[in-house]
């Protein structure tokens, strides 16, 4: 029986991790992403560059297949200001999270990515949603995920399996688990390709890739980093996340 799966697919390290995850797993993976304003657009530029970098790598059970485009542009980044979608300083706010937090994001996300799937016949939507390094984003959690899939099979008459691999893994444990599915090759292309800086930065350089190095996005993935580095690469390998 072929298994299809759409990914989630910003163009960032997790998204990356995850579609080499699918490919290696499923038949059929096509990808889809959304520009809703972002003040780091440029990951929507390193999107096509990634998915050409990851293809070629080969060996992977799946054949790549489309890549889908959203454009929330007009809808979120109007609903209200974040420092995702404005130019404003990044800092935590009275209730406990921080100001990137975009409200609904991943809600939507996942019920665009289930529309696409519905039509296309997709089974598996795949996402990068973590609960373990996931600076309090209410709606990456794990329970939060359940409940979406309920409400789009509910909403939609289908199965849809919501599958996040990297739900319960830290960033060290995603660089890990990125060297067992594609080894040395990948772990060099999500450093030299994907961009996860709030600020947008691809101008400076640093071991684990580009970015300002000092917003939350950057400090996270260069702490997960010199985890992984100081573990050892290979010692905290997770050949299945999910």
């Amino acid at each position: 029986m072929t298994v299809s799966a759409l990914v989630l697919f910003s163009g960032g390290q997790d998204s990356s991790t995850c579609l080499a995850w699918a490919l290696q797993r499923y038949d059929h993976v096509e990808t889809v992403g959304f520009d809703y304003g972002q003040r780091h657009t440029i990951e929507l530029t390193c999107r096509a560059p990634v998915r050409d970098t990851i293809d070629a790598i080969g060996g992977w059970r799946a054949t790549l297949g489309l890549d889908h485009m959203v454009n929330l542009s007009t809808s979120l980044a109007a609903i209200g200001a974040t420092a995702m979608t404005s130019d404003i300083e990044i800092a935590m706010t009275e209730s406990g999270l921080p100001n990137t937090f975009v409200p609904g994001r991943n809600l939507l996300f996942l019920t665009y990515a289930a529309a696409i799937a519905y039509r296309r016949g997709l089974k598996m939507i795949v996402g990068g949603m973590c609960e373990t390094d996931f600076s309090g984003y209410p709606d990456c959690r794990d329970d939060t995920i359940k409940a979406m899939q309920l409400a789009l099979n509910l909403g939609m008459d289908r199965r849809f399996v919501l599958e996040m691999p990297l739900m319960w893994i830290d960033k060290a444990q995603t660089w890990a688990l990125a060297e067992t599915l594609g080894g040395t090759a990948l772990v060099n292309a999500i450093v030299e390709h994907t961009h996860t800086c709030y600020l947008g930065d691809r101008t400076h350089r640093h071991p684990w890739g580009y970015g300002c190095g000092t917003c939350p996005a950057c400090e996270l993935r260069a702490a997960g980093w010199r985890r992984w580095q100081q573990r050892g690469t290979g010692n905290d390998t997770m050949t299945d996340a999910s």
